[in-house]
Formats: C-alpha cells, structure tokens, sequence
C-alpha cells in the first residue's frame, strides 16, 4: 500500500481552515479515485517535545504508488490538489509501506 501524509501548517484563521476542510476539502478528496482510505488527526498536533507547527494531519491511502500517480492525474485529483494548496502552507510525503 502506498501512503501520502499531507501536513497542514498552523492557519491564521483555524476556524475558518476548519470548517473549509470539512465542508469543502474532504468531499473533493474522497472522489479522488483510487483513494481506499482518507484519515485525518483529531485534536491538537504535538511532538514528542511538545507543540508542533502543524494544525492537522492528513493520511491518504492507495494500493501502490502508480495507483496514487494516476490519482492525482486525474480531474478530481487535481481539483483535491488545488484546494488543498488554497487553504494553508502543507508539506506533503509520499511512500509505500510494509509491515514489519
């Protein structure tokens, strides 16, 4: 399974990033196809050393990463994409996974 985990920076306005994200972000990131599974972080985001400069975190899942290439290529991926560029600074990591 591949993984892409999208780390969105603290917003000026986290209301206003809060209720975008739910109201707009995530229904244009659940029609991405290929997409098996969407997580995001719940409460604040902390390091082991205390707060840390991102406000939440995504978690998307595909079969591999060809899969997620394709996904992202696509209108619904590109409009996911966009959005998510809109609303505040993220850094984004891309990987496949292996239990060990």
């Amino acid at each position: 399974m591949a993984q892409m985990i999208v780390l969105y920076k603290s917003p000026k306005d986290p209301a206003t990033f809060d209720r975008h994200y739910a109201t707009t972000h995530i229904p244009l990131a659940k029609k991405i196809p290929g997409l098996r599974k969407y997580e995001v972080s719940k409460g604040p985001v902390m390091t082991p050393f205390g707060p840390s400069p991102y406000h939440l975190i995504a978690t998307l899942h595909f079969d591999d990463m060809q899969a997620m290439q394709s996904s992202f290529a696509s209108p619904e991926g590109r409009s996911a994409g966009a959005d998510a560029q809109s609303i505040a600074d993220l850094e984004i990591l891309l990987f496949d996974d292996h239990e060990v």
